[in-house]
């Protein structure tokens, strides 16, 4: 029976770069995604008043 080992690995602590690379991606992935929402609402209001300067749609409902 002393014959039959177990390959186990080696418990280490946690890997500082590693863990700074990993917080530094995730960090980035979600800004990157932050700014793409904040881009397109920033493009929606553009066009809202854009349509409201020329005319094309009104703030006040109309009277029937």
């Amino acid at each position: 029976m002393a014959g039959h080992k177990i390959a186990h690995a080696a418990l280490k602590g946690p890997s500082v770069v590693k863990e700074l690379v990993i917080g530094l991606a995730l960090g980035l992935a979600a800004g990157g995604l932050w700014k793409m929402h904040h881009w397109n609402e920033q493009r929606k209001t553009r066009a809202f008043y854009d349509l409201l300067e020329r005319g094309e749609i009104g703030v006040v409902v109309a009277e029937e």
